[in-house]
């Protein structure tokens, strides 16, 4: 079987790690941080200038293909630089969501949207009492003769605060757990009773807290079926899990290079502590992680790619192998660096809090081995 990569997907590699090499340093991330947006919207419209937006839609929405492949490729060169441009919010969650579900009208406005790069989107589909589970859903959709009312709670809405519109799930029959009654709604984030609360999150990401009361949407805001949004949504996350895995990877490659290159200069009784054996082995340990991480993140993007009964599986086994990788390579790395480590000016602390989240996002590694075991 052929693992290398293919001429396209080479080019896309070399093209964003450019970019991150020489145009996004950490220094040049830590300012984006703590800027009022989060994010830069010149480096945004890059995106979209060269083509990376479009990456995740497949030729007839527009895109370049859309292949789990392509994704894993763009978003492990991301995690080397733990980029912080909403990619995952507006192309691969939202953008998913409305490829798989949306009419032509909508994907013609919508994709169009965010492959140009005048388009921020978000995803809400967690509320605060969900616990990872997709099918609790609180928040309703109550029909009326001008379309829906919905009230409700989302929680950690990735890119909330930035977002034009916000894909809400909201119950429109049933209660709370079934998995039928679910519906997706384009939600425009200025709308009457849309009530945002942004937050930073712990690797320099922003959320927000969305409420919504008696919020009014018209019927042909309704994305896809109506009560039928739950295979949807849990097609969208699974290949979201894919692709923060593959920027878990990219992340543990670098933060293993950095750590590899300080024990070379860190001097500890005459001689660098590269020397040491015991932290040899362990620099070792680290980088067998990364690559048994990278095979399963390669394997699960061919499942979804083949559209493989058991794709579901093979993403639940990659979350629960590269959430507990990370963790270790990540606590190795500040271990081994020692108290500079945790310390803000270092970029290695910044690489492990990215890791945590990747290991917390979509369900963390105890959550997706159960649901492993239950497949």
């Amino acid at each position: 079987m052929n693992f290398s990569l293919s001429a396209e997907q080479q080019m896309l590699q070399d093209s964003i790690s450019k970019f991150v090499q020489k145009d996004y340093d950490f220094d040049t991330r830590m300012k984006l941080v703590k800027s009022e947006t989060g994010y830069s919207q010149d480096n945004w419209k890059l995106f979209a200038e060269l083509g990376w937006l479009m990456v995740p839609f497949s030729e007839s929405d527009g895109g370049l293909g859309g292949s789990a492949a392509d994704l894993m490729v763009v978003m492990e060169e991301l995690g080397k630089g733990i980029v912080i441009e909403p990619f995952l919010a507006t192309t691969v969650l939202a953008g998913g969501a409305i490829a798989k579900a949306g009419t032509q009208a909508q994907k013609d406005t919508l994709l169009g949207g965010i492959m140009e790069g005048g388009l921020q989107l978000a995803l809400a589909c967690s509320e605060p009492k969900s616990r990872y589970e997709l099918a609790n859903v609180a928040t309703t959709a109550q029909k009326n003769n001008q379309g829906y009312i919905l009230n409700g709670h989302k929680a950690v809405v990735l890119n909330a605060a930035a977002a034009h519109k916000i894909i809400v799930a909201a119950r429109t029959s049933g209660n709370a757990n079934d998995k039928t009654g679910i519906s997706l709604f384009v939600v425009d984030a200025e709308s009457e009773g849309v009530a945002i609360q942004a937050y930073r999150t712990q690797d320099g990401g922003r959320a927000a807290e969305v409420r919504l009361e008696n919020v009014l949407v018209s019927a042909d805001q309704l994305l896809g079926t109506e009560g039928d949004a739950l295979p949807v949504i849990e097609s969208v996350l699974d290949r979201a899990t894919l692709a923060i895995c593959a920027e878990a990877v990219g992340a543990m490659e670098v933060i293993i290079q950095k750590t590899v290159e300080y024990t070379k200069t860190r001097v500890q009784f005459g001689v660098p502590i590269a020397k040491f054996q015991a932290l040899q082995h362990r620099m070792a340990d680290m980088f067998i992680e990364q690559q048994q991480a990278k095979s399963i993140v390669l394997m699960a993007a061919m499942k979804l790619d083949q559209d493989s009964a058991d794709s579901a599986k093979a993403i639940a086994a990659m979350k629960s192998l590269v959430g507990r990788a990370s963790r270790k390579v990540g606590q190795e790395a500040i271990q081994i660096h020692g108290g500079i480590g945790v310390t803000d000016e270092l970029d290695v602390g910044h690489y492990f809090k990215r890791m945590t989240m990747i290991e917390l996002l979509f369900g963390n590694s105890d959550y997706q081995t159960q649901r492993f075991s239950e497949l």
